[in-house]
């Protein structure tokens, strides 16, 4: 008798473990981010066209269950004005991730930024290609920035990566 309800909770714990094997779970992502247009009070200024402007957002999600999760994001922010390249800045970028369903999620992002700016993006993904190792993802942020002794200001922005 003792072998038998051995086994069974053996078997009970083994399945109740197997179970939570699956969350949380953990990815990790790098990607690249082009802001397209920027809008404050006092300018509209276009990337591509007044300078070029590239960050490269890198992370790593931990999703809790299939619905929610937290994300910390890095980023380090590349400007070319006149001919002049320089890191402007890196922004420190922690969230909340919400599964939208059929590939779409949302990430809402708290931003720490260490040129002084601060604020918020709201960022809308979808994943395009997903496999069994990777998922290739299209994302649009929308950043929104305070502080520092300048207007507060308006992004909208295109960014495509990779996660695994």
């Amino acid at each position: 008798m003792f072998r038998y309800t051995f086994l069974f909770l053996l078997l009970l714990f083994s399945s109740f473990t197997f179970s939570q094997t699956t969350y949380p779970k953990i990815t990790g992502y790098f990607g690249i981010m082009h802001p397209i247009v920027t809008v404050s009070r006092d300018e509209t200024a276009v990337n591509f066209r007044d300078y070029y402007a590239v960050s490269f957002p890198t992370g790593i999600n931990i999703w809790k269950n299939s619905k929610i999760g937290f994300s910390f994001e890095i980023v380090p922010n590349i400007k070319d004005d006149n001919g002049s390249s320089k890191t402007t800045s890196l922004l420190f970028h922690p969230g909340i991730l919400v599964a939208l369903g059929k590939g779409y999620s949302f990430a809402g992002r708290v931003a720490f930024d260490s040129n002084g700016r601060y604020g918020f993006t709201p960022v809308f993904n979808k994943t395009l290609i997903k496999t069994n190792s990777v998922s290739y993802y299209a994302a649009v942020p929308l950043p929104i920035r305070f502080g520092n002794d300048h207007p507060a200001s308006f992004t909208t922005g295109f960014q495509f990566g990779i996660a695994f």
